[in-house]
């Protein structure tokens, strides 16, 4: 009997989204995660990639260990030799990885629940992007076949590894070198005199961003470090996340600003002295300022704030679709003619598309969504203006934002309210007016449905919504702006 046949359940396939994989723990058995590595591999081999050693690390979720010892066989079964990382922040494997011109696999699920988890791939040059899915598909593909065809035996029934590798003794080479990033570039001093809060929760960098504030001559307090793994989102604050940060800021009422990151530590939490949390969108305009940097690219689900505050100063600009491999092939592009690259998502991810040197010191490029270099500039220019840093984020043009998003939220729905609202005809517009109605606080027509990625709804008197679907969940996300809060 082959090993498809044997199997006492029926797989589901696992399937890329705006960066990287992830699934329901029920569908990431050891069989599809074993199958997917193995074609990423694959790919890289028949891409002509010189692949020697794979570098793998991991978040704090619960399933995370085993998933990467499943990694970790894929890579020996392959042919090549891996290093474990240890469970570290995604870009911190990334980066150390890129330095050493070889691979990287993160297993990750950022910030979705405890019961899913994810992988994320990147090949030497760094991370995966969507030009690159159609080979990575067909190379899993041709796995998928291979393995399914094998003899029973090797997986279980149940999809499991019969026999799996104890990962090696964890390397902190990769941790070190993400250290050394920011304490190399940035002054020792140079955050002197401030008090940080880290909302540590489960964050994987909840110890090491405050060993790196430290060493910046921060004072750092440790808070709500969690055993349970929480899936905060920085493009989802909820109410309860927003009680929290007043109640620190209350308990310690001579703080700086309170910080922390979802949990792969690649989207940051900027939250002001106040307890107020500062969107991700609005924070990369204020690190992109601070960089100086003469081109930037960024979703078109951004603060339309931010336009204008790169207007005003005649910074290029780039929209793109959501999610990193775009904003990255729009810096390459904008590196051709500016200075000082750089590119955020509205969660807050920013990315270092080239080297920068200021007085001799080097902040080497990091083209993958990071949250340490936001958290850290934005508390330099608050610091370096002699500003609070609501200060610093009341100078911004006043445009407000809300996000929030529909869990659970079935794909195929997803698709066919894009497809029907895409079509900008008089049906759109008519279903337009019945959802955005006067009772909700529309009170105009529609000016414009943009539909490069999701819909774009801009309204006449300037309000703007902006319904999305998630790529690689089931998710519906609805961004705003407005000129009030309200």
């Amino acid at each position: 009997m082959n090993l498809v046949d044997s199997l006492n359940y029926t797989p589901n396939k696992l399937s890329f989204g705006t960066s990287g994989l992830r699934g329901l723990l029920s569908d990431m058995t050891d069989l599809e995660c074993y199958i997917n590595a193995a074609g990423f591999l694959k790919f890289l081999k028949d891409s002509g990639e010189s692949v020697g050693t794979v570098y793998i690390a991991g978040d704090l979720r619960s399933s995370t260990p085993h998933i990467m010892q499943v990694i970790a066989q894929a890579v020996v079964d392959a042919g090549f030799s891996y290093v474990n990382c240890g469970y570290i922040p995604t870009p911190a494997v990334a980066y150390y990885a890129g330095l050493q011109d070889q691979p990287c696999i993160m297993v990750t699920g950022s910030h979705i629940p405890d019961d899913r988890n994810g992988i994320k791939f990147y090949k030497s040059s760094g991370e995966v992007l969507k030009a690159d899915e159609d080979a990575i598909h067909a190379s899993v593909d041709a796995v998928r076949e291979a393995i399914y065809g094998e003899d029973a035996g090797r997986f279980g029934t149940d999809g499991s590894l019969a026999e799996l590798l104890e990962l090696d003794t964890i390397d902190p080479a990769a941790e070190q070198a993400y250290i050394a990033r920011y304490t190399d570039y940035f002054l020792p001093s140079s955050l002197e005199n401030t008090e940080i809060v880290m909302y540590q929760h489960s964050a994987v960098g909840r110890d090491l961003i405050p060993q790196i504030l430290r060493q910046l001559g921060a004072t750092v307090h440790e808070a709500a470090r969690s055993d349970k793994f929480i899936p905060i989102d920085t493009e989802n604050v909820k109410p309860t996340d927003e009680v929290l940060f007043k109640e620190l800021a209350h308990e310690y009422p001579n703080c700086f600003a309170i910080v922390s990151t979802d949990g792969d530590s690649d989207r940051p939490f900027v939250i002001d002295e106040t307890g107020t949390f500062h969107r991700g969108d609005v924070l990369g305009y204020v690190v992109a300022e601070y960089l100086e940097s003469e081109g930037v690219a960024f979703p078109i689900s951004v603060n339309d704030s931010v336009v204008q505050a790169l207007e005003s100063r005649d910074v290029s600009y780039q929209y793109t679709k959501i999610g990193s491999p775009h904003v990255i092939v729009a810096m390459q592009q904008l590196a051709d003619t500016y200075k000082n690259v750089c590119g955020w998502e509205v969660n807050g991810g920013f990315l270092v598309g080239e080297d920068y040197m200021t007085d001799g010191r080097e902040l080497k490029a990091l083209p993958t969504r990071d949250a340490l270099l936001p958290i850290i500039c934005a508390l330099l220019d608050a610091k370096a203006k002699n500003k609070k840093l609501s200060e610093l984020f009341a100078g911004l043009p006043k445009r407000y934002t809300q996000a929030g998003l529909i869990d659970n939220f079935p794909n195929e729905t997803s698709a066919k309210i894009k497809e029907v609202l895409a079509a900008d005809d008089e049906n759109a517009r008519s279903i337009i007016a019945q959802c955005f109605s006067s009772e909700f606080g529309f009170g105009s027509s529609v000016r414009t449905i943009n539909s490069l990625d999701g819909i774009r709804i801009a309204f006449q008197d300037g309000q703007v919504a902006h319904i999305r679907p998630s790529g690689n969940a089931p998710q519906l996300r609805i961004y705003s702006n407005a000129d009030t809060q309200e």
